[in-house]
């Protein structure tokens, strides 16, 4: 799987260079988001630009990192997100759940915000 993770303080960055998140792929992708877990990354940034193709497996695997960001009180988003993927989603109802945002930069300051959030309501 062709993959680009960047690690920052605040957030990890996961650029999927990949056509297609299927099956094929999901499996070492979702074993990715758990070692990243392990080393307390809870903001995880999705960058789907180049995904143009979508199944519930590779969804499956998006909804890992959801849950494990959720899980420990952090912030899950996907950007570039294509119209194929953007329309499995809504299908899905996960919508609602999902942070989606145009760009990197648009994920990374709802990271910042968010961070600043929980600072603000744990004072």
């Amino acid at each position: 799987m062709n993959l680009i993770i960047d690690k920052q303080e605040k957030y990890v960055l996961l650029k999927i260079q990949e056509a297609k998140l299927t099956s094929v792929v999901a499996p070492e992708l979702k074993a990715e988001i758990v070692l990243l877990h392990h080393e307390h990354f809870k903001n995880m940034i999705f960058d789907l630009a180049d995904v143009q193709y979508c199944d519930s497996s590779g969804l499956s695997a998006l909804l890992v990192g959801f849950r494990m960001c959720r899980d420990n009180n952090g912030t899950f988003v996907l950007c570039g997100v294509q119209e194929h993927v953007r329309k499995l989603i809504s299908i899905s109802q996960l919508d609602s759940m999902l942070h989606m945002v145009p760009t990197v930069n648009e994920a990374i300051d709802l990271i910042f915000m968010e961070e600043v959030e929980k600072q603000i309501t744990k004072e």
